[in-house]
């Protein structure tokens, strides 16, 4: 939304693990070292740790640019697999074929040290990079040493550099593991960035995107270090998010009170959980006495998307209505329409706005859901097949799903968040239905009202039970082949019935080229995200944002 405000290239702090915003710090210079000599090296595994958000796997995307012809690469992204699964995958990175259906690990390891003396023969060099390596069973690990043990009198055949999280190294120093830990040749552990290297990381990731602009005066950078702790992804959010309330404020460069604010935004309430509905709001309550005194009061209202309820909230710390409470805030777009929310809608306690809102969202999916059914809204959903989903994010990601959804609101004055269905979007304004009546509101004027959560109904595929990637087989993998091939305007070709049903190397691949068209992280598993956005793709039949609706 702000990018050509700022008149930016591209949005500088999305948290994709592009290469070229990679901010080479001192240490991410040595980590990247380390994993230049574990491809080039004579065997064993070479280790890569870090926090959650350093830039593991951003350093790891940068070490690929840099690999030549000479080295043969497998990259594997999701190691949540059994032995025999963890030998497939390798084999498939590897392009190694394996008779389908087989499970026998001597026909895998057979079959890739033939590869591998295969590609020895030609000068090449293999290479297997697991991410997410703390995933590892221990057995997996086992066998992943034993790899290693394939060789020819001269040199090992095969270089294995493993990237996860500090887990990683606690699990290397279990006794058991002391075999894998004998055989680390190199390791690195990247560490949180100091002061000036949050600096230059922001200043750095500005420039990538277009901007020499001085948008975060020194000051707030260094409050930037303060509020974050120097971890990368979330200097991304937090900064990202300070760059949309600056573009609301129409300014050219972020305060300090708006850095404090996104900070708060962004890190001030409980991630949301993998679930699709489970989500906990802090909402900070300030009244004022009848006698004119001030009574500074501090509740939490948790709302649960299961259960619809809000948790109350003591009376003598609501403040009394004003008679338009954000009246002020939220200006309607042109034509002149009634204010928004007005002070009844506004003062509507959260399960009844929750109720009213899911009512409109079902609607437009051309299903019935009455405000006083026994069932919470997610169940009624899931009773036709239906999903709900609960996400944090950014008006740039509603438009990029571009399906209704019910937005949570912070309501100032009535104390309790309220909701609202997105009906229309786009660049400059919202078509919001709220209490019955349909709002136009600009972004700008919603913005500091909406909590970045938001919920949308999605259907999954057949056989679907949880996020799926590489290695996985049923209904859902052969669903997922016929929509990416829908997506593209095609049909899905080749293949016999029992291999459209496994996720392959090649299925991986064109999951994550679909993720890069769309903008998000493209790390081949097929979760909530993916799916939603290929089914908005490859079905045209689906309730969609108008934007024709909120056109002035």
């Amino acid at each position: 939304m702000y990018k050509d405000y700022f008149r930016f290239t591209e949005l500088p702090f999305s948290i994709a693990p592009d290469p070229r915003f990679l901010y080479m710090s001192a240490q991410h210079r040595d980590a990247l070292a380390h994993l230049l000599y574990g491809v080039q090296g004579e065997g064993g595994f070479v280790l890569l740790t870090g926090e959650v958000g350093t830039g593991k796997t951003t350093l790891c995307r940068c070490l690929l640019e840099q690999i030549d012809d000479g080295c043969e690469v497998a990259y594997i992204l999701n190691p949540k697999l059994n032995a025999v699964e963890m030998l497939a995958a390798v084999c498939d990175e590897f392009r190694i074929a394996v008779v389908p259906g087989t499970t026998s690990v001597k026909v895998f390891v057979d079959a890739l040290n033939a590869h591998l003396l295969e590609t020895n023969t030609q000068s090449r060099r293999a290479v297997l990079i697991i991410d997410e390596a703390q995933n590892l069973e221990a057995d997996v690990l086992e066998q992943l040493r034993l790899l290693t043990n394939l060789e020819t009198p001269a040199r090992k055949l095969l270089q294995i550099i493993l990237i996860g999280q500090p887990e990683l190294q606690e699990m290397l120093r279990r006794p058991q593991m002391r075999q894998v830990a004998q055989r680390i040749v190199a390791r690195y552990h990247l560490q949180y960035l100091a002061p000036r290297e949050t600096a230059a990381y922001v200043v750095h990731r500005l420039s990538v995107a277009g901007s020499l602009a001085p948008l975060f005066p020194r000051p707030v950078l260094a409050l930037v270090h303060r509020l974050t702790g120097g971890v990368p992804r979330v200097i991304n959010l937090v900064c990202d998010r300070a760059l949309l309330g600056t573009f609301s404020q129409s300014k050219l460069s972020v305060s300090a009170a708006t850095l404090r604010k996104a900070a708060r935004e962004v890190l001030g309430e409980p991630a949301l959980p993998k679930a699709w509905y489970a989500v906990r709001w802090q909402v900070a309550l300030l009244g004022m006495l009848s006698g004119g005194a001030v009574l500074a009061g501090l509740s939490t209202a948790k709302l649960d998307w299961r259960t619809g309820r809000v948790a109350a909230v003591p009376a003598t710390l609501v403040a009394p209505a004003s008679p338009n409470p954000v009246a002020a805030i939220a200006v309607t777009v042109k034509p002149p329409g009634p204010d928004w929310p007005d002070n009844s809608v506004a003062r509507e306690p959260g399960e009844r706005s929750e109720q009213k809102a899911f009512q409109e969202l079902f609607k437009r999916h051309g299903i019935a859901y009455e405000i006083d059914d026994a069932r919470t809204p997610c169940e009624a959903a899931e009773s036709v097949k239906l999903r709900c989903w609960a996400a944090r994010g950014s008006f740039a990601d509603l438009q990029r799903i571009n399906q209704p959804a019910v937005l949570v609101f912070d309501a100032p004055a009535a104390g309790v968040p309220f909701h609202a269905v997105l009906a229309a979007l786009n660049n400059e304004a919202a078509t919001l239905v709220l209490g019955g009546s349909t709002y136009r509101v600009a972004l700008s004027k919603i913005a500091t009202l909406w909590s970045g959560n938001y919920l949308v109904l999605w259907k999954p595929p057949p056989g679907y039970r949880g996020e799926f990637a590489e290695g996985s087989r049923g209904e859902a993998v052969k669903w997922l082949r016929r929509s990416l091939a829908q997506a593209k305007g095609g049909t899905e070709k080749g293949g016999t019935e029992k291999g459209a049903a496994l996720f392959d190397a090649a299925l991986t691949r064109r999951v994550k080229e679909f993720q890069l068209a769309e903008g998000i992280e493209p790390d081949g598993i097929a979760g909530e995200l993916t799916l939603t956005l290929l089914r908005a793709r490859a079905i045209k039949d689906l309730p969609r944002l108008d934007d024709t609706a909120v056109k002035g």
